[in-house]
């Protein structure tokens, strides 16, 4: 399955230069790493914990949906 990752940098104001984080929308969980590979990674590793367990507990994983990434500027 393909799941839609979006990946934005941690403010840093939160005290971790050079990390990202991966929100994965369409499952709700939003992981972070170090660079934009170390997020990638850490938004793989959460998705397969994601469905095992979910599988585990004898519901189906769910299914990405589409996802649009839009941007709105607001005055």
């Amino acid at each position: 399955m393909k799941y839609a990752v979006l990946i934005e940098p941690v403010e840093e104001s939160e005290g971790m230069p050079g990390f990202y984080y991966a929100h994965v929308p369409s499952l709700g969980i939003t992981t972070h790493g170090g660079g934009i590979d170390g997020a990638m990674a850490a938004a793989r590793d959460l998705i397969s914990v994601w469905v095992e367990e979910m599988r585990a507990v004898g519901k189906a994983p769910q299914t990405p949906g589409e996802s649009i990434l839009a941007t709105l500027e607001v005055a």
